[in-house]
């Protein structure tokens, strides 16, 4: 978002949303708990001092009604995935359009641009007053007056739909994506399916749609990420000695426990952090006294004795398949990036193979959407040392003959040629990328 002072403050007509600026003090007193939570959340991602789900998470969070919680999520989130378009919408309202804005005016005018636009229950006049207010009450009162005129402006106008025909720069700016993340995901998967990324990448996520148990004793993850835990899980079924190299947050590691009743499992995270985390979450399963943990980077394999039947290899990366729940990683993430990620995952994946035991199998996943992080990877470590690809067809029919997924769930079009490919909006679920290798005998 760009400009800063004052905008014209022309004509309102219609719907009168605000009241006029005053130039009274600031208060938080005057904001409902729930925007002031919002504002100050997404002030810490956008300083990159905290990701959305934790920060939405954390224990400040308490203190708030569930309602208040409820509206805050919606706020974050909603912001967060629609940033790109609100800013684009807003700027057609600021008298210089190419001038940077102080942070909290910017975050002010997207909170009160999204509820205006998106949330159809939210009274126009509270999404405006209280706009204006944060905008007061994070320090900058001078821009109080551009932010209620730009509002007013925009609550008059027409709400954004889609045209009888957009380009992809356009579809991308309407549904808050990057132009450069959608034209390359174009020329990977087509114009049609990348619309369709884009729109499952604006909606809530869902999980439990293609498995037919979840809840209870399930850990609860999304679809895709569940898809290729129960594949590792199935591809080695009677392993005894299994690795999750890169375990947090753990949902796959409790999969793995769940359907590998008699293995060793040891689960490893670079973080320590994210490991306490996810040690937490594992003692509230009754199925993992047989999971121990540790800190260990994967790329070098320092700290992880012995050698496994089973290893799963979920690699950190880019996470464009997961925009829907992880909506700020569109707004970070820089196309050059990609080939430093690459470069590490290629390191993992070696350090994993070389503890994979004769006979036994490794998944290596990534929840990106990027060649260069998926199939890029997996042929230059295959073409290194010599590792096979298992087709996963094979798997996929007998996780449907087990009744681990849904009767009649079509998943053909996620295998290509050997691999597991799930796309948002294609598949009900996240986008994950899956193969399985052998070491060359």
């Amino acid at each position: 978002m760009r400009e800063s002072g004052e905008s014209r403050q022309g004509g309102f007509a219609g719907r009168r949303p605000g009241r006029p600026v005053g130039s009274g003090r600031p208060s938080v007193a005057a904001i409902s708990p729930a925007r002031v939570a919002a504002f100050e959340t997404l002030r810490l991602v956008g300083e990159g001092r905290g990701h959305s789900d934790e920060l939405l998470h954390a224990p400040r969070m308490e203190s708030l009604s569930a309602e208040d919680r409820n509206l805050t999520t919606a706020l974050v989130m909603g912001v967060l995935r629609w940033q790109i378009a609100l800013d684009a919408q807003l700027r057609g309202f600021l008298q210089r359009p190419g001038q940077r804005l102080p942070e909290p005016v910017a975050i002010a005018l997207r909170l009160g641009a999204f509820q205006l636009q998106y949330m159809d229950r939210i009274p126009a006049h509270a999404a405006l007053n209280e706009s204006v207010e944060l905008c007061r009450a994070g320090g900058e009162p001078k821009a109080a007056g551009m932010v209620n005129a730009v509002l007013r402006k925009l609550a008059v106008t027409p709400r954004l739909g889609a045209k009888l025909y957009e380009s992809v720069a356009v579809f991308a700016e309407r549904l808050g994506h990057p132009r450069w993340l959608a034209e390359r995901w174009a020329k990977t998967y087509g114009r049609e399916v990348t619309l369709r990324i884009c729109e499952a990448d604006q909606m809530e996520p869902t999980d439990g749609g293609m498995f037919t148990e979840s809840g209870g004793e399930l850990p609860h993850m999304d679809d895709g990420s569940r898809l290729v835990a129960e594949l590792a899980a199935v591809s080695m079924p009677e392993a005894k000695r299994v690795w999750d190299c890169c375990a947090a947050p753990g949902g796959k590691t409790l999969i793995l426990a769940k359907r590998l009743g008699g293995a060793e499992i040891v689960a490893t995270d670079v973080s320590s952090r994210r490991l306490a985390q996810m040690e937490a979450r594992l003692e509230r399963y009754a199925y993992t006294d047989r999971v121990s943990c540790g800190v260990a980077d994967a790329a070098d394999g320092k700290g992880v004795e012995g050698e496994f039947d089973l290893i799963l290899c979920d690699v950190p990366c880019s996470g464009t398949g997961t925009l829907a729940g992880n909506p700020e990683i569109r707004l970070r993430l820089r196309e050059e990036e990609l080939p430093r990620q690459a470069a590490r995952q290629r390191m993992i994946l070696k350090a994993a193979l070389a503890r994979l035991a004769e006979g036994g199998r490794l998944v290596y996943s990534t929840c990106s959407l990027e060649p260069e992080e998926c199939e890029d990877v997996v042929k230059a470590v295959m073409a290194e040392t010599g590792a096979r690809l298992v087709p996963v067809e094979g798997m996929m029919v007998e996780l449907a003959a087990q009744g681990v997924l849904l009767s009649g769930m079509e998943l053909g079009s996620a295998v290509r040629d050997g691999a597991l490919r799930t796309l948002p909006g294609v598949h009900g679920c996240d986008g994950f990328f899956a193969v399985v290798l052998e070491k060359a005998e």
